[in-house]
């Protein structure tokens, strides 16, 4: 999952972008409105995370923006007005959900799950295929019911392969949906990626190489 942290107060965006890596999602973070419409405009964001009050782009600007693109991320509004009417006015925007400060990091982390899986195909919470089980949720991973510990990358890399279900995943939609902006497209990243994550799935192998095209899980 691919997400936009909007926040002008830069220890707080960056302390938010950091625990949400820490859960295994790519995080972008943009410090004010102009910076986050460019970067929606070429990146393919699940959530936006979205401070209400925004420098040079208000957030209410930014939010009918993202809604009137017709993009399919989805917008989790932050703001420190507590008030019903203001909660009332983010969501009237087409913001997705509303969260006021402070907050708990736990609750952020379950909305922006949330609203993640309502930015795509409905998937079930737990993702299995070929004997290998993936629990997002608890970021638990078996292969034939024995515990698989992966790193936060090849974790996210095989969230996709399962979401995918058998469909070849090409490597340049590993980057976007698993990787950040800083990541140089010419790396070799996903091959490294790839290959400790067939090592640690062990045999038989799963993860097939589709030449000119991708990777897909059998």
């Amino acid at each position: 999952m691919r997400v936009l942290v909007v926040e002008d107060e830069r220890l707080l965006a960056d302390a938010i972008a950091e625990g949400l890596r820490r859960e295994s999602l790519a995080v972008d973070i943009a410090y004010d409105g102009d910076a986050a419409l460019e970067r929606i405009g070429v990146n393919d964001y699940d959530v936006v995370v979205l401070d209400r009050d925004l420098p040079t782009v208000h957030g209410d600007d930014v939010c009918r923006a993202v809604v009137e693109s017709g993009v399919t991320a989805r917008v989790l509004m932050l703001t420190a007005a507590s008030h019903v009417r203001d909660r009332v006015d983010g969501l009237g925007l087409g913001a997705d959900d509303y969260l006021g400060k402070p907050f708990a990091f736990a609750e952020l982390v379950a909305r922006v799950r949330a609203l993640g899986r309502r930015a795509r195909p409905a998937a079930p919470p737990v993702l299995a295929r070929a004997g290998v089980r993936l629990d997002p949720a608890r970021r638990e991973v078996q292969r034939d019911q024995r515990p698989v510990a992966l790193s936060r990358k090849e974790f996210g890399v095989l969230e996709e392969l399962l979401r995918a279900d058998g469909a070849v995943v090409s490597a340049e939609h590993l980057l976007e949906k698993v990787w950040d902006e800083n990541i140089d497209p010419f790396t070799n990243v996903v091959r490294v990626t790839m290959m400790t994550l067939r090592r640690k799935l062990g045999e038989p192998a799963l993860i097939e190489t589709v030449p000119g095209s991708g990777y897909r899980l059998k």
